[in-house]
């Protein structure tokens, strides 16, 4: 296994079904505990794990959930406990079966990472690059060539060595050499499918004001066709708010805060302006560009080594704004778990597993692609008509907000919450769309009213002094220190 980012990380796992013994090869030093990993650029960003991670994570690692949850992951109820701006309108915070744990990357990893080192099967090579493919009769591979990182040396590392392998997965993510690797053993490298994108992005922490209350946990501003910005604030571990604007249209994100709080009062509503104005920073503004998503075509290519697969942002790299990166990663490994499990052998399998990857990728990537790269055609129209009269009959109809939903998420919706949905779209609208946020906490007519003995949720620092506070937990933007003896320099 090659990368330990979460694609790596759920296909060792799904290997372990078939395995004796898996070694992941890191390139950079694995922390204990959710400390930052230099691999990991975009792990400053807001995260969060959706319906369709959460339940293939369950099947990986059971009770996981559970555990992301003590370790501070915070479980948000879709929309029950968001305010929601869709295309058309503010979505009623009605009941479904979807939610998300938000948390920083870097404790989502952490914990699937505990999950593997407690299994003795699974061993972590860290401080190893790999630098080729080891070729094998009948084209095969039969190991990988790494070199183990060394200051001591001219170069940083030691010299080059064979780690022999019945199977081999890249999941070493957009900066894969998985083409270059082929490359050099004689085969043609994939086509490719580039969508480039004009999307930035800038995140940072924050404490909640002092004696915040509030009756949701996340806001959610979906961009639109004629405003293509987006922002979400979410809640993570030490009751913070991760906070992330996305700019679509070409230009800079924010990249300090006074910036960001500017930005944010220009957007299709000013309730994160307002939320933020009286917040604490905890941390610099980090900004994000070059999300173009890539899609390498390996699976139409008619020679192809057996026992050496592609998966993650190695084969697909998404636009971080459509958020299904995650989730694709832990669908992939499921896919390789019951596609090993069933044939029994890692042998004869790899163009299976080509094409059924290429699959599981296909509906992702073109949800991804159509918001970046408008399809013309009369289906097009007919589809992008469709599109939004869904989204005007979710400001007010449950069952056309849960379909709406279902579909950001890429979720097979239910046939009877299609069917509903259809109906709320054909009916004649009853009752406008609302102008202000579901909320009894915020918004115009709550201005200045603060309940006396609050019945939602308090989030954040709720008493104490108004100093900064000292974060707790970890997060991209505050690890946790090293064990002793586990310390490392830059």
């Amino acid at each position: 296994m090659i990368g330990s980012g979460l694609a790596g990380l759920t296909a060792a796992r799904a290997l372990t079904g078939l395995m004796d013994r898996v070694t992941v090869i890191e390139r950079d030093w694995l922390p204990r505990g959710p400390g930052r990993r230099r691999g990991v650029p975009q792990a400053r960003h807001t995260h969060s794990l959706m319906t369709a991670a959460q339940q293939g994570l369950e099947q990986l690692f059971p009770g996981i959930c559970q555990d992301l949850v003590r370790a501070g992951a915070v479980p948000v109820r879709v929309p029950e406990d968001m305010l929601l701006l869709g295309p058309s309108g503010w979505l009623p915070r009605c009941a479904t079966d979807l939610s998300m744990l938000s948390a920083g990357r870097d404790l989502i990893d952490a914990v699937v990472r505990d999950r593997l080192r407690a299994d003795p099967r699974i061993t972590f090579l860290q401080d190893h690059e790999v630098v080729a493919l080891e070729p094998g009769p009948e084209d095969t591979v039969i190991g990988v060539w790494a070199c183990r990182r060394n200051r001591g040396q001219p170069d940083g590392w030691n010299p080059e060595h064979l780690i022999p392998a019945d199977f081999v997965v890249d999941a070493s993510g957009r900066g894969s050499r998985a083409p270059e690797w082929l490359a050099e053993l004689g085969y043609a490298p994939p086509a490719e499918s580039v969508a480039e994108s004009g999307t930035s992005y800038a995140t940072t922490l924050y404490a909640p004001p002092v004696g915040h209350v509030a009756d949701f946990k996340s806001l959610f501003l979906m961009a639109t066709a004629h405003d293509p910005r987006q922002a979400v604030l979410n809640p993570v571990e030490g009751g913070r708010w991760s906070v992330t604007l996305a700019v679509g249209d070409g230009t800079l994100a924010p990249t300090d805060h006074a910036e960001l709080l500017r930005a944010a009062g220009t957007l299709r509503h000013p309730l994160l302006h307002d939320l933020i104005e009286t917040a604490t920073p905890l941390g610099p503004v980090y900004t994000r560009g070059r999300t173009d998503s890539r899609l390498r075509h390996y699976d139409r290519l008619r020679r192809w080594p057996d026992q050496f697969l592609v998966v993650g942002d190695a084969l697909a790299a998404l636009d971080p704004a459509h958020g299904h990166g995650m989730t694709l990663a832990v669908e992939s490994a499921l896919v390789l778990d019951h596609l090993l499990t069933a044939h029994g052998t890692a042998v004869g399998i790899s163009h299976r597993l080509r094409r059924a990857l290429a699959r599981q990728v296909a509906p992702v990537w073109q949800s991804s692609i159509r918001a970046q790269r408008p399809v013309r055609g009369l289906r097009a129209r007919f589809g992008r008509r469709y599109a939004s009269r869904i989204a005007a009959a979710a400001t007010t109809d449950p069952h056309a907000a849960a379909l709406l939903l279902h579909q950001e998420q890429t979720l097979a919706p239910p046939a009877a919450l299609r069917s509903r949905a259809l109906r709320a779209t054909l009916s004649p609208r009853r009752d406008p769309a609302a102008t202000a946020p579901p909320t009894l906490t915020h918004g115009p007519e709550s201005r200045g009213r603060r309940p006396a003995v609050p019945s939602a949720p308090v989030i954040g620092v709720s008493t104490g002094s108004a100093a900064r506070p000292r974060p707790t937990g970890s997060s991209a933007h505050w690890p946790l220190a090293a064990p002793a003896g586990e310390r490392r320099g830059p």
